[in-house]
């Protein structure tokens, strides 16, 4: 397979992962991915101006909350768009 996007699986952390990213990068746009707890750090880190998620129309049961205990508006995040599909919606918000 001929891809030009690489994989790394960083487990030592946010800045470490936001390191190798930056570095492997060369100056373009970086994608970083994760569960709900690595959003989470990120945003109250405030170290990504852009993150977007899809969300279905389906609840899961308890699982992790996205937003609980992250003031999002206070932190310079603003939702600046959302795209509804029959089967997902995705919602976009950056910062600055």
């Amino acid at each position: 397979m001929n891809d030009s996007t690489t994989f790394h699986f960083v487990t030592d952390g946010i800045h470490a992962a936001l390191q190798r990213a930056t570095e492997a990068a060369g100056g373009q746009d970086i994608r970083l991915g994760g569960g709900i707890a690595t959003i989470r750090q990120y945003l109250r880190a405030r170290w990504s101006t852009k993150c977007i998620w899809p969300s279905p129309p389906i609840f899961l049961g308890a699982g992790e909350h996205l937003f609980v205990g992250i003031d999002v508006l206070k932190l310079g995040y603003r939702c600046t768009e959302h795209v509804p599909t029959s089967a997902t919606t995705h919602v976009v918000v950056t910062r600055p």
